[in-house]
C-alpha cells in the first residue's frame, strides 16, 4: 500500500517584524504571520524573579521562546493546522546592558549618542516548535538557539543622529538601528552572521530545522507550491 503524501511544510512566524518576514521572504519561505500577545516585560519580570538577572542573550532567547509558546496555545484553542512555529527576539547588549526598542525620540536620540564610535552586541534569540501531525513528519519537538552579531556603529555627529531619529525608524526596532533600512549608512561593520542584525539567523534557522529532522529546501518548496 503506497505511503500518505506529507503536507507541505508550514512555518509561522511569532513575530510582526516587517524585516523578519522580508527576510524569510528573500530566502524563498513564504510564512504565515501571527504576532503573539505576549507581555515581554511580565514574561522577563516572572523569569527573573525565579533566576535572578539573565545575560542579554538569555533574554532575547527566553522571549524568543514565550512568544512561539504563546502562538502555540492560540492555534491550538482555535483548532488551527499544525505546523512548525517560530518565535524570534532580538536585544542590542551595550556596556553590559540589554537595549530592545526605545521608548520614544528621546530614548532614541540618547541611545546613538552613547553607541556613536562604538560596538555592541546584537542578540537574537530563535525558538522553534514542531507542532505538526506525526503522520504528516511531526516530531513534537522543540529547539532554540541564540545567535550573536558584534556591530560596529560610525561616528555620527547630532545633526545626523536627529535627522535619523526624525524618521521614526530607531523607534520601531531593538537597538534603535538597522542594517537593512534607513539606519545602514550609521553601520561601519559587523562581525558574525548579517542577517541575524536583521531579525533571525538564517544559518541558525536551518540548523535548528535540521535538528528537527525538516531540511531548509523543504520550507521553499512549500514556499514554491503556494505561489
Amino acid at each position: 500500500m503506497p505511503s500518505r503524501p506529507l503536507k507541505p511544510t508550514v512555518l509561522v512566524l511569532a513575530s510582526a517584524s516587517p524585516a523578519r518576514l522580508a527576510t524569510l521572504r528573500s530566502a524563498g519561505v513564504e510564512p504565515t504571520v501571527q504576532v503573539s500577545s505576549l507581555d515581554e516585560d511580565a514574561a522577563l519580570a516572572a523569569a527573573e524573579e525565579i533566576h535572578g538577572t539573565l545575560p542579554p542573550g538569555d533574554v532575547a532567547l527566553l522571549l524568543a521562546r514565550a512568544k512561539a509558546e504563546d502562538v502555540v496555545r492560540t492555534r491550538i484553542d482555535d483548532d488551527e493546522p499544525e505546523c512548525l512555529v517560530l518565535g524570534c527576539d532580538s536585544v542590542l547588549e551595550l556596556d553590559g546592558e540589554i537595549h530592545g526598542k526605545p521608548a520614544d525620540a528621546a530614548e532614541a536620540t540618547s541611545r546613538w549618542q552613547r553607541m556613536r564610535g562604538r560596538s555592541g552586541v546584537l542578540h537574537t534569540g530563535h525558538w522553534l516548535i514542531d507542532d505538526r501531525d506525526p503522520d504528516d513528519g511531526g516530531t513534537s519537538g522543540v529547539v532554540g538557539a541564540t545567535a550573536s552579531t558584534t556591530v560596529h556603529f560610525a561616528q555620527i555627529d547630532d545633526d545626523e543622529i536627529a535627522a535619523y531619529v526624525a524618521t521614526g525608524e530607531p523607534m520601531h526596532v531593538a537597538g534603535a538601528f538597522t542594517l537593512d533600512g534607513l539606519g545602514a549608512p550609521y553601520v561601519r561593520a559587523i562581525e558574525g552572521d548579517p542577517s541575524n542584525v536583521v531579525g533571525v539567523s538564517l544559518p541558525l534557522l536551518r540548523e535548528l530545522l535540521a535538528e528537527l529532522g525538516v531540511p531548509w529546501h523543504a520550507l521553499r518548496t512549500s514556499a514554491e507550491e503556494t505561489t
